[in-house]
Order: C-alpha cells, then sequence, then structure tokens
C-alpha cells in the first residue's frame, strides 16, 4: 500500500507515483501495469482516480492501452529505419534517390488538383489559392516495417513548362528531377524537418500509438533563376526514422576587384 501524500490533484499525483515506477524499471518496458483494482488499493484512490492518472500517462506517451487487455508500459516500437535525404547522379546523368524511395507503395498513388494553402504557397513563392496538382503515396519499409506518407505537389505553372508532368503528376520523384532537368534547369534543393503531433487521418495511415509525433520533412526543388519548381512532403513516425544528409561546402562567390 502506497497512500499518497503529495500537492497538486489526486489523479497527477497518482499518475506521478506510477511514473516514478516506470521510470525506476518496477514496471518494465511492454510490461502489464496492475489491474485498476490493484491500483486502486496500492494508492488508496477511487476508480475515477485512477483512470485520470492512466489517461495522462497515456497521453504522455509513458503507457499504452490496448483494448480488453489493459494497460502496458510503451516499448520499442522495433528497429529505426535510416533515411538518407541525398540525391545523387549517375555518370550516364541519372538522377538517384535512396531512402523512402526505395520503400515499397502499399497501394496505388493517388493524384488530384488542389490549391496552394498558406503554407504551401510560401514555400513555393505562389499566392494562397493558386492551383495544384497532387500525388500521395504511402510506403512502407519492408526491412522495419516503418511507414511514410509522400506528397508531391506540382504548380500549375510548372506544369505548363513541361508538360509531362500535367500528364502523370505520379511520376517518381527521381524522374521529375530528370524531366525538370531536361527542360534547362540547373536543380538545387531547399529541405526543412520539423515535429508536430498527427492530425487523424495520419494517425491511421501510419499507424500511430498515442502521443507520437511525425517528422514532417519539406523539400523544394528550385530551378533556373532560384525559382521554386515542386514541393515533396514526407510524414513518418518520428520514433522509427532517423534521417540523414550529406552536406557539402557551398563555393564562395567570387568577388570582383574594387575599381
Amino acid at each position: 500500500m502506497s497512500e499518497i501524500q503529495r500537492p497538486g490533484a489526486l489523479y497527477q499525483q497518482v499518475a506521478a507515483a506510477i511514473r516514478e515506477a516506470i521510470l525506476s524499471g518496477e514496471y518494465e518496458p511492454g510490461a502489464p501495469l496492475p489491474s485498476e483494482a490493484q491500483l486502486m488499493e496500492r494508492y488508496q484512490v477511487s476508480r475515477p482516480t485512477v483512470r485520470n492518472a492512466v489517461a495522462a500517462l497515456r497521453s504522455e506517451g509513458l503507457i499504452d492501452v490496448r483494448h480488453g487487455k489493459g494497460s502496458f508500459v510503451r516499448a520499442d516500437r522495433g528497429p529505426t529505419a535510416e533515411i538518407s535525404r541525398s540525391v545523387g547522379r549517375t555518370p550516364a546523368g541519372h538522377f538517384t534517390l535512396h531512402g523512402v524511395a526505395a520503400w515499397q507503395q502499399t497501394e496505388e498513388p493517388t493524384t488530384y488538383r488542389t490549391h496552394a494553402t498558406e503554407a504551401t504557397a510560401h514555400q513555393l513563392e505562389l499566392k494562397v489559392e493558386e492551383a495544384l496538382f497532387g500525388c500521395d503515396r504511402l510506403l512502407a519499409d519492408p526491412a522495419t516495417g516503418a511507414r511514410a506518407m509522400h506528397r508531391t505537389l506540382i504548380p500549375f505553372t510548372t506544369a505548363d513548362a513541361v508538360p509531362a508532368l500535367a500528364e502523370a503528376p505520379d511520376t517518381e520523384p527521381a524522374s521529375v528531377y530528370a524531366l525538370l532537368t531536361k527542360a534547362g534547369h540547373k536543380l538545387w534543393w531547399s529541405e526543412t524537418v520539423r515535429a508536430r503531433m498527427p492530425l487523424p487521418d495520419e494517425r491511421t495511415a501510419l499507424r500511430l500509438p498515442d502521443a507520437t509525433p511525425v517528422l514532417h520533412v519539406s523539400r523544394v526543388t528550385c530551378g533556373t533563376d532560384d525559382q521554386a519548381l515542386i514541393l515533396e512532403e514526407l510524414r513518418i513516425p518520428a520514433d522509427r526514422a532517423e534521417l540523414t544528409y550529406r552536406i557539402t561546402a557551398d563555393k564562395e562567390p567570387t568577388r570582383r576587384p574594387k575599381a
């Protein structure tokens, strides 16, 4: 019996005590927590207090609740996928991509017409509501079981200059780069990464447990005159992926001699 004698709401006190038991190793990863009745007896509290404490720990990501089985200490979900974000070229000039580009598609890509939002308009240097082609892919890594959502957004202005993209917005990214290069662009890429909590559809598609954030990776492909040509978005569970980058030093611009 461990009667609670701490400041704060009672359920928070119980949650703190259970948290300490988890972090100290009393309850090991993957192990079940005691039943509600056992927790009530241990901490001398009511059933609603225990349920509120468990809900708080669930929202923190410390425990998983399995319907019909009880509450379990969260364990590692499995091996982490190492995802290379570099872009390579073969001696023949073909683009090569690694990481999720080699993952399996779990279903056919979905193509559609959409509009630039405030966020995507800023990245693509467009006005809000400008027309875009979109393509969504759901991918899975056969080695680790990790899943990822990949989206390509192609402005109509880019598609007008490269008609093959308007005809097939579901073209694989490496082939899109090749088409843009063939159209006369010398490409470079800008990428940003942020962590955020998932939207409901992302939780379902990526099979995320409670309190698991996603990594949201945005890559803008730029061409001649630094024009933003396409936007790719990758969403992947933050607990299942490591992003790796090859970084090279930029050349200093040549300075003209003073007159």
